[in-house]
């Protein structure tokens, strides 16, 4: 039997893992994606915060796919999608497939604030969270010879957007380093001068956990010294000036955004397959409405309907995950007879040391328990031996000695231009 070629776009949690559930006595299998490996995003902050390196949570496509003849890797961003040829052109070539399945995911939504992206500092990939800690630390540093009080205060405010899981572990993590990293490392600061502050729209952080699980995150960012401001939406940021909703304007140094995530732009899609906010729409069994005969989407990007989900389901790991794996049984058996059904195993944030939420299935807890169980799950989910060993490491001994090695600021050359990168 001639054996099809099913083109995955996106190695993370669903691309990867759709990868090796394939059957490779069926289908040849080719991996696109703009970096060269796979990374863990619910760990992006630690980057940002300089708690973990980067090679610690990325693992190498061609590692992951050594012993196997039938996955290959192909770097580059898609630049066109043309399901007629069935054919996918990235910035270096262009590929055929019998079936493709476009896993990805998501990168942030400025909602109409066009020029937000050139302004704000994120942590939605790898390079955007190693750019993150950059610029805190460099604050950091400035502030310590800053001479002028006020100016200090303005380089050493920090503004977090969103109260999501993202935004809130990472106003913690801020609150940490002011509160237990700066006596120690930067004596030439003052604490007080340092201002964190967390910003919702809505009338409380953690918007989709319980009602306790948010009162509960609420008060550890507040143990942690940072002022949360719920019902309080941004209009605008420029020249470091930031509007509010209702009028007011303030000056922030350094504006973090988690506020929103749309769906990766896939060019050559038919119109209608696409929802406003990026994601694509696909049926029961993730074929995408329209091109079910050869086009799939999962994970984050795929917008499946459902009653209990009416916008979609969540757009976490575990949804991507689950379809990746029931995608692979229906492929492999060649004929559509599982529809996906999610299951929620539920969902956790940590806030600091000792201080995390989790609402299980039938209950919900926090504190230091929920703090081991958030690390554990992460620690198994990392890929890699080495990297599992080394971000255990990383933690018990920022744990017990309140340090870490990696406040390295490093600043990348700007010449030779590699223009070859394409975007």
């Amino acid at each position: 039997m001639k054996k099809e070629t099913i083109v995955i776009i996106g190695g993370g949690f669903a691309g990867i893992n759709l990868a090796k559930k394939l059957d490779r006595t069926r289908f040849d299998i080719k991996v696109i994606d703009r970096n060269n490996f796979h990374s863990f995003p619910p760990l992006f902050y630690q980057i940002a915060s300089s708690a973990l390196a980067q090679s610690n949570i990325s693992f190498p496509f061609r590692r992951e796919f050594k012993r196997d003849k039938n996955v290959t890797y192909h770097m580059g961003h898609v630049k066109a999608i043309d399901v007629q040829a069935k054919t996918v052109t990235t910035s270096y070539e262009t590929l055929s497939y019998d079936r493709l399945v476009i896993a990805a995911g998501t990168t942030n939504n400025f909602f109409g604030m066009d020029n937000l992206y050139k302004e704000v500092y994120c942590i939605k990939t790898i390079g955007e969270a190693d750019h993150t800690r950059d610029e805190i630390l460099d604050r950091l540093e400035r502030g310590c010879m800053e001479p002028d009080p006020k100016r200090r205060k303005e380089l050493l405010s920090f503004l977090v957007v969103g109260g999501g899981p993202a935004g809130v572990e990472i106003a913690g993590a801020l609150g940490e380093m002011k509160r237990d990293v700066l006596p120690r490392e930067y004596p030439e600061l003052n604490p007080d001068d340092v201002t964190i502050t967390l910003v919702e729209g809505a009338s409380k952080v953690l918007g989709t956990m319980s009602e306790k699980a948010s009162q509960k995150a609420l008060a550890y960012l507040k143990d942690l010294m940072v002022d949360v401001r719920l019902n309080t939406t941004m209009n605008g940021y420029n020249n470091k000036i930031v509007s509010f909703a209702d009028g007011h304007e303030e000056y922030w140094e350094t504006l973090i955004w988690t506020a929103g995530v749309r769906g990766e732009t896939m060019p050559g899609l038919p119109a209608d397959c696409v929802a406003r906010n990026g994601r694509i729409y696909t049926d029961e069994y993730n074929r995408v409405k329209g091109l079910e005969e050869s086009v799939y989407a999962i994970g984050d990007i795929a917008l499946v309907e459902s009653p209990e989900y009416p916008r979609g389901y969540p757009m976490v790991a575990q949804p991507a995950i689950q379809q990746a794996r029931n995608l692979a049984k229906n492929l492999n058996k060649g004929e559509f007879l599982s529809k996906f059904k999610y299951s929620d195993r539920g969902s956790m944030a940590t806030i600091g040391r000792n201080r995390a939420v989790a609402d299980l299935p039938g209950f919900s807890f926090a504190g230091r328990v929920a703090w081991w169980i958030w690390m554990l799950i992460h620690l198994v989910s990392i890929l890699g031996m080495r990297n599992k060993l080394n971000v255990l490491l990383n933690w018990i001994w920022n744990y017990c000695t309140y340090s870490t090695s990696l406040r390295l600021l490093l600043r990348p050359t700007k010449y030779p231009i590699r223009r070859h990168w394409g975007d």
